[in-house]
């Protein structure tokens, strides 16, 4: 399924925290930060976007909406809850 964010929202795909720790350490799901890294999927086309699919970007934590494609979660958000891009 293809999805184009209107105006200025893009569509990210969050970025998997680790399973386990340096020392080998299974982390369960209870215990894992909500990662706030993802990859840019789509970008509408306002006047604000500043950022192109396959950017890594660091967003809001409670900004968006969370939406499944193809059986991986995704978010739609606005370009102003993006806060930084990751080189």
């Amino acid at each position: 399924m293809k999805i184009k964010p209107l105006g200025n929202r893009v569509l990210i795909r969050p970025i998997e925290a680790e399973e386990k720790t340096a020392s080998g350490l299974y982390i369960p799901d209870s215990a894992k930060e909500k990662t706030l890294h993802a990859e840019v999927i789509a970008v509408g086309e306002g006047e604000l976007v500043k950022v192109k699919p396959g950017d890594k970007v660091i967003h809001e934590t409670y900004g968006g909406s969370e939406i499944e494609i193809d059986g991986k979660k995704h978010i739609v958000m606005d370009i102003k809850d993006i806060l930084a891009l990751v080189e």
